[in-house]
């Protein structure tokens, strides 16, 4: 059955004429397009191994070659194509760690439709927001979500939330279930290499993470310059131990990466230090990519593992500020040779290299992988500073959007550059350090927390007069989330009826904030605004006495 009709995507804000002529002329743009990207490498690897992990039909461990994976890449593109999904609508794809992940990817894009690239952890809340921003025409699930979660009574759920505000859901599609069997595998979906393919998230710096547009002559330029720069070929073989639909496992040079150079790619269902190690001895894995937190998991428990990890050669570290201490481990407890990765859904990417001396390799986070990334570095006036000093980035250039799906160019200065929200320190080398976040988010292991978003959803309970949530350092994550909240009266809720609340209220676990502080005033500036620097700091003490009581 056809889904419901859709309105047209919404225009996006690409690229000044003069600036797409002069990558195209620089040969960074070039005319392939995704519906042809896997049928191209099918055709020089056909029997190499292209994706190695869990199914979700048969449950169990599974290994498709390039051919098999165009094969059922064409399967899916049949089975969207007789729901009723047709070219530039958008689909919501939400699935785990599998080569259905893969399979589908491929067959969306195929298909001619728009993937909107959510993650297994986000519920009705952030879901419900998706198929309304994007007017979504179907929605792919399947497997148990994060704590066992149903994504299947989830997708209910949203679809009860769109019925009530007056929209119509998206067709839900179940990865799990058997492929058709086409008689003929229908033709790639005729789209343009400078029309947008796919939607991804930002990092949500004020809610509801924005929808990213991204086309394949951008995309696929930081595809293959990023498989160049990390050294990956045929011999490749790739663990992806983070969410697959995370910008920096996707192409940097992550699943993409290593299948435009012939390699494989290894879907690991979780990175905890047994599932990881024991596939990078069984599948000898070569290269994986990690967040701080899974790496500092990683460090101990490599010294005491009876697993082989000698095949490994890069460790790829992004998504959060790596502590230069902890870098300087990856070498002597891993075997393997450190990558930083700094970069943005949006679009920069910066790495070290892998022939680089171990000081800017422990210490930074990479150079960018154009030369025509511009990047400036400019105090809160917009001033550009001096080289060495700390300030804002921003960044324009190739690969680096110009504008937000239905936002616009908000984060964007009138002449084009991306406002980041990091504060940087640029080297003479042309390297990044990574100070610092500008914006009121939180970065909890990697995955971005908008403190907006969490207080918004806290004021909901009935018995809450304000709320104002704030980051509190910790060791192994980075940043925890700690929410300061004002109870309306006594008796005030207790921290358990308040995660509760956030359950019901269905928003991510992650978002949840690992700490409650009830207060009876917040401290202003002096405009009359809460000052979240003071409430920072009075968590800083806080958490200073607590330690001074019970040392550890």
């Amino acid at each position: 059955m056809r889904p419901p009709p859709r309105t047209d995507p919404a225009p996006v804000t690409g690229w000044p004429a003069e600036f797409a002529a002069r990558y195209r002329a620089l040969r960074y743009w070039r005319d392939e397009t995704f519906g042809a990207f896997l049928a191209t490498r099918a055709d020089r690897h056909a029997t190499r191994t292209a994706v190695v992990g869990p199914s979700l039909h048969t449950g169990r461990w599974t290994r498709l070659t390039y051919a098999e994976l165009d094969r059922a890449a064409g399967a899916v593109h049949a089975r969207l194509r007789a729901a009723g999904v047709r070219p530039r609508d958008r689909v919501l794809l939400q699935l785990p760690n599998c080569v259905e992940y893969a399979t589908y990817l491929f067959g969306v894009l195929r298909s001619g439709a728009w993937p909107v690239f959510t993650l297994p952890g986000h519920r009705e809340a952030e879901l419900t927001d998706f198929c309304r921003i994007a007017d979504a025409a179907a929605h792919i699930l399947g497997g148990p979500g994060p704590r066992g979660a149903d994504p299947r009574a989830t997708a209910q759920r949203v679809a009860g939330r769109l019925r009530a505000t007056g929209h119509v859901p998206p067709l839900v599609v179940d990865a799990g279930a058997a492929l058709p069997e086409p008689a003929t595998a229908p033709p790639p979906a005729e789209t343009g290499a400078e029309e947008v393919a796919f939607l991804q998230l930002s990092g949500g710096t004020t809610g509801t993470p924005k929808l990213i547009p991204r086309t394949p002559a951008d995309y696929l330029y930081s595809v293959r310059e990023s498989a160049r720069i990390c050294g990956v070929g045929p011999e490749t073989v790739m663990l992806v131990t983070l969410p697959a639909a995370h910008n920096f496992p996707m192409s940097s040079p992550g699943i993409l990466g290593v299948l435009h150079a012939g390699g494989t790619v290894v879907m690991a269902p979780d990175p905890s230090p047994p599932t990881a190690f024991g596939l990078i001895e069984s599948e000898r894995v070569t290269m994986t990519s990690v967040v701080p937190p899974v790496l500092q998991a990683w460090l101990p428990a490599a010294r005491r593992t009876g697993h082989d990890l000698g095949s490994l050669d890069v460790v790829q570290v992004g998504g959060a500020r790596l502590a230069d201490a902890v870098a300087a481990r990856v070498g002597p407890d891993l075997g393997a040779r450190l990558q930083q990765v700094f970069g943005m859904a949006e679009g920069l990417v910066n790495y070290t290299r892998l022939d680089e001396p171990d000081d800017l390799v422990t210490g930074t986070q990479g150079r960018p992988i154009s030369p025509d990334d511009e990047i400036r570095v400019v105090d809160g006036d917009g001033r550009d500073v001096p080289p060495g000093t700390e300030g804002l980035l921003l960044t324009r250039g190739p690969y680096t959007i110009r504008g937000y799906y239905r936002a616009g160019a908000a984060g964007f200065t009138p002449d084009g550059f991306y406002r980041t929200g990091d504060l940087v320190r640029r080297l003479p080398s042309g390297h990044l350090v990574v100070t610092g976040r500008a914006k009121d988010q939180i970065n909890r292991g990697g995955e971005k927390i908008a403190a907006e978003e969490v207080e918004g959803h806290l004021l909901a309970h009935p018995r809450l007069r304000d709320a104002a949530v704030v980051a509190m350092p910790d060791r192994f994550l980075g940043e925890r989330v700690c929410a300061f909240v004002i109870p309306d009266g006594p008796p005030a809720p207790s921290a358990a009826e308040l995660r509760r609340h956030l359950d019901e209220r269905g928003i991510a676990g992650y978002k949840v904030p690992d700490r409650f502080e009830i207060v009876a005033e917040f401290p202003v500036s002096a405009v009359g605004k809460t000052s979240r620097r003071d409430l920072r700091r009075a968590l800083t003490d806080l958490l200073r006495a607590n330690t001074e009581r019970s040392p550890r």
